[in-house]
């Protein structure tokens, strides 16, 4: 079995979180989508860009409500989430070509959510060897594409979304 070690995340999970900021809830309320890194929404749900990816095309898929469980949510949000997710995941196919895919969630602190109270899916492309030894002896992470650079190559893809080809919302 392969396991994926990220201690480079240690500090930013333990470190002491900002009281009433919901980096989710603040997307919705903006219309700033770029500073905010949203790429997509819907009434429902959201995609964005994850501010410290993993991998190029690191996205995370969250419902609109502010809510920590699944069981909390509506049927329409988990319908959208689930359906924004598999977009997210043809249209990371499409640019970037991965060997594969991490997709999942945690629920709370102690679980590895870094935003504990807003449940949201993460989607990360893999590729053979993307895990090098900088990673692995430096603790440092290699993504060789700014972020600016990845929301211009994605947003394309998520604008056509909004013209109808995404189906079921």
């Amino acid at each position: 079995m392969d396991i994926l070690f990220t201690p480079w995340r240690y500090p930013y999970l333990t470190a002491p979180k900002s009281e009433g900021s919901c980096i989710f809830c603040n997307a919705v309320s903006s219309d700033a989508l770029r500073d905010t890194l949203t790429i997509f929404r819907t009434d429902d749900a959201l995609v964005m860009l994850n501010r410290y990816p993993y991998t190029n095309g690191h996205l995370m898929v969250a419902p609109v409500a502010h809510e920590a469980l699944l069981f909390q949510s509506r049927d329409n949000s988990l319908k959208s989430l689930i359906r924004l997710t598999a977009e997210s995941q043809r249209i990371l196919s499409d640019v970037y070509h991965p060997d594969g895919f991490n997709v999942g969630m945690n629920f709370g602190q102690v679980a590895g959510a870094g935003v504990a109270d807003h449940y949201h899916m993460h989607i990360v492309p893999r590729w053979s060897g993307d895990s090098n030894f900088m990673t692995v002896t430096a603790r440092t992470r290699i993504v060789p594409e700014d972020l600016g650079v990845t929301y211009d190559k994605l947003l394309p893809h998520f604008t056509k979304l909004s013209k109808g080809s995404i189906t079921d919302q």
